[in-house]
Formats: structure tokens, C-alpha cells, sequence
């Protein structure tokens, strides 16, 4: 039955819950929550209320609506965030960044605590501190603490394991006690873990003295290799020290947010605050409409961004006041497990800090237009370019064609797609040529297109050959043959294999060399071209160790397809030791050993 909307708002009920908007093709655009779904889906159909152009504009897609009832405003906020992060729809604001922040993590809930890399935040009775926003500074933090203080790297299960296998590396080394042989106590180890968990909480001093204390000690006994040693851990703890510039005399956990924005986008940018030190910071881009108000766009971040992240500081300070502050405190607080506050600051140290993030957050959107008014000059200026000297109305999706082989040997095809003038690599395909036999680039071209075209799901605005006259023809043969109509342009080189124009309605059009028309058109041809070779030297790679295979006693069509699966290359094949053939799935000792001494012992002979 057809969805009557005028009828199925008349029952919705007056609860809260959360609306979901469908278009023609079912697919869903909009999700909103509601504290009477009732009041709030008939707004949208109300022709008196001022609704802006953005929802104007979905309304007219809207073919059905549906809603869940919940008991609660703050359980339809929850589940609002998870359904649109799971559906993200055409007309919500939507974040276009989905980052994930380390952490580092000290497993203080074992006798012999390890300090690691971790991006999850799990309730293990471990200490996490973060999230940073550079893996390789975590990295290198966890690196560094591993030498000051000697914690272990190992993942044994101690004391449990104790003296069960020999000592690492780190300890001949000495980086590491050796907890794994009981070289230290328990104790003696945990003296360790809280000097790096004092250092994890920005306490620098002690082991700057001590550092610089050994290093002068070392110089003045002439043991300058370890006086070199003590003096590049001074520079790299001195290094970790300064990047805490801000700091805040409250030690609190804090996010500083504040955004910028024009007519279609805007920039989030978000300062992390932890035990009173700026720590990092991270921008954030999203799409929106020209009559998104600024609350509203902050209010939609905040909830997508703490619907993402496992990590929810104390305060939040904003740039302004947002809608639905009470409810997004309590959902916030009910999942860090203790009291959020958002805040807007008005005055002091905490407004200052809000008004650096603005200023970041205009910065990275006028560095942004620059970079994508350059980049849309390369993509879709590009496109625009093309289709002006073709005559064509527009040019958003292209497919290109190519043909690969060597004297005729493994024919392949290859379709490359550009969607705006940038690769779409979901989209290339590969043909085997399979009809032809011997090097016919015409006929290899016909069976291709014939294959493709029968089979067009999505149409191009333009096909591009890679060739002239000839290749083109081939092209307009096959589309009048399978009823597809699209225009068709070759791309033809000159004598020394370089792009020299386009071939279309049978006349060749020059192109300047210095356009980005000109350069799209040539990264096209080299896309196509690119894929093609690859392909085919798959190809042959597979063969040749198909062929060689095929002499070898013992091994049989099952052994030769797992071979081929390990060994890409037949140098890889001949490479390999007997062990590592015995492990390919299939293969035991003997198949091994007379795949091994068929590429070696049979040489010495």
C-alpha cells in the first residue's frame, strides 16, 4: 500500500522517541529525536513554519517516515547518535573525519605492569592516559619510558611464566630486569612503574636531574659512549616537556571546542586538556547548509564526536550555548560514569582558550578553501575543461579503456574510473581476453566493450579511449550493436608515447599543454594504461609458475593452486626454503622436499 502521510501523522503519539525520514528509494535521510514525536514530525509538514532551506529541501524527497518510542528524551538521544553514525544520512550535519585516538595504557592490575600502545579504552582496572592525537608520539613516549625506567615489552604471563624461557634481548641490552626470571622483585619492579606513571602525569623534574646527574658522571669517569646515551634520553624527555606549553592550574580534564564556518562548510576545532596540559589538538570538518545556525552545527559535533570517542573529560567549554545542553550533560555523564559539565566561559584564562580554538579552527578553514580551490581546479575545473571542448553539457563520471599484451600472450583489458576528475578505484574492472587469439588490440577492444556494455549498471557522461580513430570506431560499433548510446573520445599519444590531443567526432582536437584539462586527460591514460600492465604481469607472473609446476613429480592440480596462492612470482617459488614450502596448505615433507631439489639440486647436476 502506498504511504499516506497526511494519515500517518494523524498517529503518531505524543512520546519521545526517534523519527527516521525515508526517500523514494527507501534510502533514509534524515534522522532527528523528539520529545513528542507527534509535535515534532508534523513541524516538518507544516507549510507556515520558517524550516530553513536545508530542511525545505528534504522534505520534498521524503516518501515515508517511521519512528521508535522510547521512555525517556535521554534514551532518543542515544539512540539518534547510533543511528546516525550507523546510517550517516544526506541531510543531517555530518562529521567527514572518523578518527580514532591512542592511548597509553599501564596494565597496573598485574604483578609486572607493562606500559602499551592502545585504542580502546576498556574496563580492566589498567591506567589509560590520553587520547593523544599523533600515534607516533605515543609511540615514542612508550619507547622512551621503556629505557628511563626499564619496564618490560614482553607479553608473559608473570609470575606465572617465571624462569620458563630465557631472557629477551632488551635484557642483555639493558633495557629491561628481567622480571620474566625473577632478577627483581616484585617490589623493586613497582618502584619502577610508579616513577613512569609520576613521568605519564607531566612530572619531568626527577628524571631530568637524575638524567643530567649520570651524564656528568659518566663524562667525568671518561665512559662517554653511556655519557652520549644519558644525554640523548635528556634531549628526548626535554622534547616530550616542552610540547606541554598551555597549562591550567586546575589539573582538570578538559575539551575546549569552538568552530568556524562559510556558506557550505565548517571547521571543529577541539583542544584536549589532561590533568591541566594541553596535550594536542584536532580539527574537524563538516558539511552543512548555508542557514545552519552555529549551535546547531556545534550541537550536532558534540553528540556525533562523544558517540565516537571512548574517552569523555570532566568540562566541556563551547564556543556557545547549545540546544539540548541538560540532555547531552546526561547522557555524557551516564557514560563516563561521573558528572560532565558544558560550559560556555565568559571571561578569564578559560575564554581566552576558547577564543584560540576559533581562531585555529578560521585558520584551518581559509587554509582549506585554498588547498580545495586549488584542488577542484585540478578535478572538477578539469572535467569542466573537457567537456567545454567536447561540447558536452557536463562531465561528472568518465571511463576509460585500455588494452594489454605481449606478442598476443595473456590479453587483457582494463576500465578505470574518474568521478569528478578524481579516481574512483571501487569502480575499475579487469578483463581476460578470452575470444581472441593473438596480438588484435581491435578485436580485444570489441569483446571488452561488448562485455561491459551488455552488462552497464551505472552509465558514464563520457568514454575515453586509449587510441584514435580506430579505437573509438570499435567503441560506437559495439554500443550500436548492444542499444547504449554515450559519447566516446580517444585519447591520442604521438610519436613518443605522450597524450597529444583528443579524437572526437571525427576531428582531433589539440588540448594545451599547460591546461589541467590537458593533465587530467594524461593522468587518465596513465591510469588506464597503469592497471592494464599490472593486470597482465599478474598474469603472467601466475603462468609461468603455473607451467613450471607442471613438471614437478608429486605435485598435483590441489598442491599447484596452493602454491600459486603462497608464491606470487616464480622467484619467490625458487626462493623458498623446504620448511617454508612444507607450510603451504596441502604440502608435507616429501611434496617439499621434491619441489625444493627440483629447483636446486637438479640446477647443481
Amino acid at each position: 500500500m502506498a504511504f499516506n502521510i497526511e494519515e500517518e501523522l494523524k498517529k503518531l503519539p505524543s512520546k519521545p522517541g526517534v523519527y527516521l525520514m525515508h526517500d523514494e528509494r527507501d534510502a533514509i535521510i534524515y534522522v532527528g529525536k523528539a520529545i513528542s514525536l507527534k509535535n515534532r514530525v508534523r513541524q516538518y509538514f507544516q507549510s507556515s513554519r520558517n524550516k530553513g532551506v536545508k530542511i525545505e529541501q528534504m522534505v520534498t524527497h521524503i516518501a515515508r517516515f517511521e519512528y521508535i518510542i522510547t521512555d525517556s528524551e535521554l534514551e532518543a538521544l542515544v539512540l539518534e547518535c547510533n543511528l546516525i553514525k550507523e546510517h550517516r544520512p544526506k541531510y543531517n550535519t555530518m562529521l567527514m573525519d572518523d578518527k580514532a585516538y591512542p592511548f597509553i595504557k599501564v596494565t597496573v592490575q598485574e604483578d609486572f605492569p607493562r606500559v602499551l600502545f592502545a585504542r580502546q579504552m576498556y574496563k580492566d582496572k589498567a591506567k589509560y592516559y590520553g587520547p593523544y592525537t599523533s600515534a607516533a608520539a605515543v609511540k615514542d613516549t612508550i619507547d622512551l619510558i621503556h629505557k628511563l625506567y626499564g619496564i618490560r615489552t614482553c607479553n608473559r604471563q608473570l609470575p606465572k611464566m617465571q624462569g620458563k624461557e630465557r631472557p629477551c634481548l632488551n635484557y642483555h641490552i639493558h633495557q629491561c630486569p628481567a622480571p620474566c626470571q625473577g632478577y627483581i622483585s616484585k617490589e623493586e619492579y613497582g618502584e619502577s612503574v610508579k616513577k613512569a606513571l609520576h613521568f605519564l602525569n607531566g612530572n619531568y623534574a626527577p628524571i631530568l636531574k637524575e638524567l643530567e646527574e649520570k651524564m656528568q658522571q659518566a663524562a667525568e669517569e671518561m665512559e662517554f659512549e653511556k655519557a652520549i646515551e644519558y644525554r640523548e634520553l635528556l634531549g628526548s624527555v626535554k622534547k616530550i616537556a616542552q610540547k606541554q606549553k598551555i597549562t591550567n592550574s586546575d589539573m582538570e580534564d578538559k575539551d575546549v571546542i569552538a568552530m568556524a564556518k562559510d556558506r557550505e562548510d565548517a571547521v571543529v576545532q577541539v583542544f584536549f586538556i589532561r590533568d591541566g596540559r594541553l596535550i594536542g589538538r584536532d580539527h574537524f570538518c563538516l558539511h552543512i547548509a548555508a542557514d545552519d545556525k552555529k549551535e546547531e552545527i556545534l550541537a550536532a559535533f558534540v553528540k556525533q564526536f562523544y558517540a565516537g570517542t571512548p574517552y569523555i573529560p570532566r568540562e566541556i567549554m563551547m564556543q556557545y550555548e547549545i540546544g539540548e545542553a541538560e540532555v547531552i550533560e546526561s547522557w555524557l555523564s551516564e557514560r563516563k560514569g561521573q558528572k560532565v559539565h558544558i560550559c560556555v566561559p565568559k571571561k578569564g584564562e578559560k575564554e581566552k582558550l576558547v577564543e584560540l580554538a576559533q581562531k585555529n579552527a578560521k585558520m584551518v578553514l581559509d587554509q582549506d578553501k585554498e588547498r580545495i580551490r586549488r584542488e577542484e581546479g585540478r578535478t572538477i575545473g578539469a572535467m569542466k575543461e573537457i567537456a567545454g571542448l567536447l561540447n558536452l553539457p557536463e562531465i561528472s563520471r568518465v571511463e576509460a579503456y585500455d588494452i594489454s599484451n605481449i606478442s598476443g600472450f595473456q590479453t587483457v583489458g582494463s576500465m578505470v574510473v574518474f568521478e569528478k576528475g578524481k579516481p574512483k578505484r571501487s569502480d575499475y574492472r579487469k578483463f581476460r581476453i578470452r575470444g581472441v587469439q593473438g596480438a588484435d588490440d581491435y578485436a580485444s577492444m570489441e569483446e571488452m566493450l561488448t562485455r561491459r556494455l551488455s552488462h552497464y549498471e551505472t552509465y558514464p557522461d563520457l568514454i575515453m579511449m586509449d587510441g584514435g580513430r580506430g579505437q573509438v570506431n570499435i567503441a560506437l560499433k559495439v554500443m550500436d550493436a548492444v542499444g547504449v548510446h554515450v559519447p566516446v573520445c580517444g585519447m591520442v599519444k604521438d610519436d613518443h608515447h605522450r597524450t597529444r590531443g583528443i579524437y572526437f567526432n571525427n576531428v582531433e582536437i589539440p588540448i594545451d599543454r599547460d591546461s589541467e584539462g590537458f593533465r587530467l586527460v594524461t593522468r587518465i591514460q596513465d591510469e588506464a594504461h597503469r592497471f592494464a600492465i599490472e593486470y597482465h604481469r599478474s598474469l603472467r607472473s601466475k603462468e609461468q609458475v603455473h607451467s613450471v609446476l607442471d613438471d614437478i613429480k608429486g605435485i598435483g592440480p590441489a598442491r599447484r593452486r596452493a602454491l600459486m596462492k603462497a608464491f606470487q612470482t616464480l622467484d619467490d617459488l625458487k626462493a623458498a626454503s623446504e620448511e617454508e614450502l612444507a607450510q603451504v596448505e596441502g604440502m608435507n615433507s616429501l611434496s617439499a622436499r621434491q619441489v625444493y631439489e627440483f629447483f636446486h639440486v637438479a640446477k647443481q647436476n
